[in-house]
Order: structure tokens, then C-alpha cells, then sequence
């Protein structure tokens, strides 16, 4: 507890106010219809650390390159590390603790252990079939 006063006491009043805002208040309410639209922009939405072209994680990267292998190059993306309040209400949306979120036409499908264990047993064809979505995988194989 004395680091933590010895620290508070080293910030400006400014500072100490973003820092003790941002790590102990959480918004009150996350606004469902919000949430709603964002899942709905694109048939393909992810919740992920950064963005398609630079991920800022492992799994992050990992969703985004499996969508790339069957074709999925455009989509819908949000960087949960620059927006405090769609991490946090993304999580209470969900109820999924993680990041990366994906959806398909609105509905959750899961994380990046979902998505790969989806594509190795070729259950994401499928899936991206159900939204008007031909995987590339299909092309390789004709």
C-alpha cells in the first residue's frame, strides 16, 4: 500500500486522476444497442489487440491469418487496446473474458482457439458458406 501512496503522490493531479479512473472505474452501463450495431456492420466483425495490417498479440494474428487463408481479407475490425470502453463492454456483451472476438452476421462465434479448431476440421468452410462467404480453401482444392 505505501508504494501505491508513493506513486499516487508522484503524478500530476491530472495524471493521478486519468490513472486512478481508468484502473478502478469501469463505466457504470454498456449501451446494448451500441454493441448490437458494431457486431452487425459487416458479415465478418472482430474485437481484436490492433489491427489486420499490425495485430498486437499472438492470437490476434492467428484469427486474422486464418481468415486471409480462406479468403476473408475484408473485414470488419475494432482495436480494443485503443478504446477502453468497447474492451470493457465487449467482455460484458459477450461474457467472453478474451480478446480476439469474432462474429459471423452478428451472432458470436468465439475466440481464436475457436476459430482455428473450427478450420482444422473444416467446419469454418461452412460457417463462412452460411453468410454468402466462399472460403478460398474450396478454390485450392478444384
Amino acid at each position: 500500500m505505501a508504494f501505491l501512496r508513493r506513486f499516487a503522490a508522484n503524478l500530476s493531479a491530472v495524471n493521478r486522476t486519468a490513472a486512478i479512473t481508468r484502473t478502478f472505474c469501469a463505466p457504470a452501463s454498456y449501451d446494448t444497442a451500441y454493441f448490437d450495431d458494431l457486431v452487425k456492420k459487416n458479415k465478418v466483425v472482430v474485437f481484436m489487440k490492433g489491427v489486420p495490417d499490425a495485430p498486437r498479440c499472438g492470437f490476434s494474428s492467428a484469427v486474422c491469418k486464418i481468415l486471409n487463408m480462406h479468403g476473408v481479407d475484408k473485414f470488419e475490425s475494432h482495436d480494443v487496446l485503443e478504446d477502453d470502453r468497447i474492451r470493457e463492454g465487449m467482455k460484458e456483451y459477450t461474457s467472453w473474458p478474451t480478446f480476439p472476438q469474432v462474429y459471423f452476421d452478428g451472432e458470436f462465434l468465439g475466440g481464436c482457439d475457436i476459430l482455428l479448431e473450427m478450420h482444422q476440421k473444416g467446419d469454418l468452410v461452412e460457417e463462412l458458406e452460411k453468410i454468402g462467404i466462399r472460403s478460398a480453401l474450396l478454390d485450392e482444392k478444384e
